[in-house]
């Protein structure tokens, strides 16, 4: 049967002509976790993996390339962030869903991801059976959200529409605000870091973008607005 090879890496896929298949594409910067998932969805039936990539860019092309019915994807990859490969891909390739699978949980993560047109949200750790289902839900044309995620969407759902209002920096993003309350406080990157459980790399790109949103050239001219503005009083 003619088959369709693509590369990864040193390593390529051959993929038979199957439109019974639920075809994936997996994207994640840690070779574990792609073994893992291709071990895991190889041994369903009716699903397979028909390309891998360590990048958000081979992310893109690879997705291009095969047109699977799925994309499973982590949001923290090296040259293209996952939100933007998942807002190119569907630019290009709207019938793949995008199944994020991912450690962030954070409040800007979620809704980023699902702006961009993610189908579906589910924290690495997830149950195998829970993955699995996932693939197969976004595959249908489902939404899907793993449970705690489920609970911060519906958390969010049920803020006051004026939350932004009352806010002392509204053009900030709620978790931006959180990161300012703690910068304010006096801590370094790496401590909130820790604190949010969340990588330094993405704590400095919050960083840059108050500093930027709130018109300031350095951290000390921050922690000064934002105390004027009654934050760092409870870290």
């Amino acid at each position: 049967m003619a088959g369709r090879t693509a590369a990864v890496g040193s390593r390529a896929l051959t993929t038979p002509a199957d439109s019974s298949e639920l075809t994936v594409v997996l994207a994640d910067d840690h070779p574990v976790v792609r073994g893992g998932l291709r071990a895991l969805l190889g041994s369903i039936d009716g699903i397979r993996v028909v390309g891998e990539a360590s990048g958000g860019r081979d992310a893109v092309r690879e997705t291009l390339l095969h047109r699977p019915l799925v994309l499973v994807i982590d949001l923290e990859m090296p040259d293209l962030d996952g939100v933007s490969a998942t807002r190119e891909v569907l630019a290009s390739a709207p019938d793949t869903a995008v199944l994020v699978l991912t450690m962030f949980e954070d409040d800007e993560s979620v809704f980023a991801a699902m702006r961009a047109g993610a189908r579906g949200y589910i924290l690495k750790g997830a149950a195998q059976d829970e993955i699995v289902r996932a693939v197969r839900c976004v595959a249908a044309g489902e939404a899907i959200f793993g449970p705690r995620i489920a609970r911060r969407v519906a958390e969010w759902m049920a803020r006051p529409r004026d939350a932004a209002a009352r806010s002392p920096f509204p053009e900030l993003t709620a978790r931006e605000l959180e990161v300012l309350d703690l910068i304010a406080a006096g801590m370094a990157n790496p401590a909130i870091a820790r604190r949010l459980q969340l990588a330094p790399k993405t704590i400095s790109n919050h960083v840059s973008a108050i500093f930027v949103k709130l018109q300031v050239a350095d951290r000390a001219t921050a922690i000064v607005r934002a105390r004027d503005a009654g934050l760092g009083q409870g870290a």
